[in-house]
C-alpha cells in the first residue's frame, strides 16, 4: 500500500541581481558624469581657453581705451567724456565676451562630434533623454560664457589710460549674469544645430560680426535715437532683433550708471529669446541625432 505525500512548494529562487536604479536617478547621474567630463577637458586645456578669451576683450579695451586717448583721438571725446566712454565700453565687453564664449563653447565642437571623431553617438547612447544631451551642452558653455565675463573685469582695472568708474547694481548682476551666460549657451545651440556643421565656422564671420558692430558694445542703446530718416529711429529699432543688445543693456544696468534700455525689457527679452533658442536648439539636437 502506497502512502499519498503532499507535493512541496517549489523553493522560490533568490535573485542575486540589484536592482536597476530609477529612470530619473540614472539620467541624473549620466547628466553629471557628461557635464563633468567637459569640465575636466577645459580644465586641461586652459593653456588654450584662456589666451582665445582673454584677447578679444583685451585688444578692444586696449585700443579703445589706452591707444586711441594716448595718440589724442580718444573716442568720446577727452577728459569726463573719455572716462564715460570708457566706463560704458567695459560693461559692453563682459556682454560680448559672455556672447562670444557661449556660442564658441557650444556650436564649434559639435563640428568634430557630429562630423568626423561621432563623439556624440557615445554621448546619446548614456542612460538619459537626448534633451539632457543637448541641456548638458548649455550648462557646459554657459559656465564657459561666465568664466570669461570674471577674466574682463582684471583687464578693465589695468589697461585703460582713463579712469573706469564701475557701480555696481548686485541684485541686477547677480540675475542678469546666469540669464546672459544661458542665453548664449542656447543660441550656440541653435546655431550649431540648424546649421551645416561643415559650414559653421564661415558662419561664424556672417552672422556674428553684425551681432558684434550693432549689439550696443560701444554705445548705449538710448544713443542710436539720433539717427533717423524722416524722424524716425530706424536704426534703434532694427537692433532690437539682436539678442546682444539686451546683453549688454543689461550689464550697463548692473555695472553703470549709463542710460539704458528698460530692465523690464532687458529681462522679459532675454528669457524669451533664451526660452525660443533652447527650445530650437533641443529640437535640432534632437533631429540630427535621430537623423
Amino acid at each position: 500500500m502506497t502512502t499519498a505525500t503532499a507535493p512541496v512548494a517549489p523553493t522560490p529562487a533568490v535573485s542575486l541581481r540589484r536592482p536597476l536604479r530609477p529612470t530619473r536617478a540614472a539620467a541624473i547621474t549620466a547628466f553629471k558624469a557628461l557635464l563633468l567630463r567637459d569640465l575636466t577637458v577645459q580644465r586641461k586645456n586652459l593653456k588654450e581657453f584662456i589666451p582665445r578669451t582673454i584677447l578679444q576683450p583685451f585688444l578692444l579695451v586696449f585700443v579703445f581705451t589706452y591707444v586711441f586717448p594716448r595718440i589724442g583721438t580718444g573716442v568720446g571725446g577727452g577728459g569726463g567724456r573719455a572716462a564715460a566712454f570708457s566706463t560704458t565700453l567695459v560693461s559692453g565687453v563682459v556682454g560680448m565676451a559672455i556672447m562670444f564664449q557661449g556660442i564658441q563653447q557650444v556650436a564649434l565642437p559639435m563640428v568634430q562630434e557630429f562630423g568626423y571623431t561621432k563623439e556624440i553617438e557615445d554621448r546619446v547612447m548614456a542612460p538619459m533623454p537626448v534633451w539632457m544631451v543637448a541641456i548638458g551642452k548649455v550648462v557646459n558653455g554657459a559656465l564657459c560664457g561666465l568664466f570669461s565675463a570674471l577674466l574682463v573685469f582684471p583687464i578693465a582695472a589695468v589697461v585703460p589710460a582713463t579712469p573706469v568708474h564701475l557701480h555696481v547694481n548686485w541684485p541686477v548682476l547677480l540675475t542678469i549674469t546666469p540669464l546672459a551666460c544661458l542665453l548664449s549657451a542656447s543660441f550656440g545651440l541653435t546655431f550649431g544645430t540648424r546649421f551645416d556643421p561643415r559650414q559653421v565656422p564661415i558662419l561664424f564671420g556672417v552672422i556674428l560680426i553684425p551681432i558684434t558692430f550693432l549689439g550696443a558694445i560701444y554705445y548705449p542703446w538710448t544713443s542710436l535715437s539720433a539717427i533717423k530718416v524722416g524722424g524716425f529711429s530706424w536704426l534703434k529699432w532694427l537692433v532690437v532683433l539682436n539678442p546682444l543688445v539686451y546683453i549688454c543693456e543689461g550689464f550697463r544696468a548692473a555695472l553703470t550708471r549709463s542710460p539704458h534700455m528698460s530692465l523690464w525689457v532687458v529681462y522679459l527679452v532675454m528669457i524669451g529669446f533664451t526660452a525660443a533658442l533652447l527650445y530650437l536648439g533641443i529640437k535640432g539636437f534632437r533631429r540630427r541625432v535621430l537623423s
